[in-house]
């Protein structure tokens, strides 16, 4: 049984655990999304989530107990600088995990870390983009359309050969191939 064991030891001591953390954590903020596996997600949001609500008081001492945890001046500036207005109003729930599959290699299974405020495809308000039905009637209807507007882009270069001409050269090339002549 597991009772009173909040804290997934990820198979590793605890100073191995807390650089694990603090690198996953800075990379998510740097990066807006990495790819784990569960476990270590689930670890993750539990580390980043107090860290993201720290950093909406943007004073000295907050950004001080940030860096303490992250140990990377680029994403505590990042997370200052970008993250925090994003996240102004956001009471919480700041990263969204998203199951992709198991590995390969072990079966391990895997899943996307994000924040929430920066995926584009999630936000709120933004209808995507609906598909064209795919009926044959429908592709044919379109290639007609490309073909016209193609038609009148296009202007003609090239100057129309005249249909028996161009019968003649192509018939004496098929006879110079069939009898194995060499045309002069």
């Amino acid at each position: 049984m597991r009772h009173n064991k909040k804290v997934n030891h990820l198979g590793r001591q605890a100073s191995h655990r807390k650089a694990l953390m603090s690198n996953m954590a800075a990379s998510l903020i740097l990066h807006k999304r990495i790819e784990t596996t569960v476990a270590k997600a689930k670890a993750l949001k539990k580390f980043v989530e107090p860290i993201i609500t720290k950093s909406k008081e943007d004073t000295t001492h907050q950004r001080r107990v940030v860096f303490s945890y992250l140990k990377d001046k680029y994403a505590t500036a990042e997370l200052f600088r970008t993250v925090a207005p994003k996240i102004a109003e956001r009471p919480g729930g700041y990263t969204r995990i998203l199951h992709t599959g198991f590995r390969v290699g072990d079966a391990a299974e895997m899943c996307i870390i994000e924040l929430v405020d920066f995926n584009e495809t999630y936000k709120e308000g933004v209808a995507p983009k609906a598909a064209a039905p795919k009926t044959r009637r429908s592709r044919s209807k379109k290639a007609a359309e490309d073909a016209e507007i193609v038609a009148e882009e296009k202007p003609a270069t090239k100057k129309p050969v005249a249909p028996k001409a161009a019968a003649k050269t192509s018939g004496a090339k098929v006879q110079a191939v069939k009898t194995g002549a060499k045309k002069a």
